[in-house]
């Protein structure tokens, strides 16, 4: 059951994204899955679900430590992956196309997910404050990808290569409260975060031995990390 700040959650990325899309004037760019409020709430929940599946698939769940780092990941089929990504190319490619923005669209396979990338010089607008309209467009990508597969995808967006320097960033960001948190015995609790960017932090504090949690709701949800014992 998908709670109604989720659907909320999932409605305001539409808009998120329509607006930005249309260079913060104007009216909204339609999203291509409909309007907001158009939108299956089968596939609200979708997109609700596969956002928490960003932390708890590949961080080992709400509980992150090194106990869960021998778990084998469940099986992919490659075809699928490579489906999904054509999929999502076309339609990212589409809004990119009545926006009137420049960008080319790069697709890859990465671990058990698809990747879809935009590259280009005019991007900022994609990406928006600590990366909250790439967060809608990317819910907005799985939802087309689900109404045309009919399954739930775990496929991952980034734009000028965002996600990638947020990941570095993210990185040295959970080492330095590990080694905060073994110096001090104390747990620390981390300002609020999206799911991929959660699931950096829980991987980079099991990576040095210790334990987290993820708490709250979104989008106030964030890390705390544990000393050991």
């Amino acid at each position: 059951m998908v709670s109604q700040a989720e659907n909320a959650g999932t409605v305001a990325s539409g808009d998120a994204a329509g607006q930005a899309l249309a260079g913060g004037g104007g009216e909204p760019v339609g999203t291509g899955v409909g309007s907001p409020e158009d939108v299956a709430l089968d596939d609200l929940g979708v997109a609700a679900d596969d956002a928490a599946d960003d932390e708890e698939d590949e961080a080992g769940g709400e509980d992150s430590g090194p106990a869960g780092a021998d778990e084998a990941p469940a099986e992919v089929d490659l075809a699928d992956l490579e489906q999904e990504s054509e999929i999502a190319a076309d339609y990212v490619e589409g809004l990119l196309d009545v926006a009137d923005l420049d960008g080319d669209i790069d697709m890859d396979v990465e671990g058990d997910r698809a990747l879809v990338s935009v590259v280009g010089a005019t991007l900022q607008e994609l990406i928006g404050p600590h990366g909250e309209v790439l967060e809608a467009l990317q819910e907005l990508t799985r939802l087309a990808v689900h109404r045309q597969t009919g399954a739930r995808t775990r496929i991952m967006l980034d734009v000028g290569g965002y996600r990638a320097r947020r990941r570095v960033e993210l990185t040295e960001l959970g080492q330095d409260a590990a080694d905060e948190v073994k110096s001090s015995g104390v747990p620390r609790r981390l300002d609020a975060m999206t799911p991929f960017e959660r699931k950096v932090v829980h991987d980079a504090i099991a990576a040095a031995g210790l334990r987290s949690e993820s708490e709250g709701e979104e989008p106030n949800r964030r890390v705390v990390v544990f000393p050991v014992g």
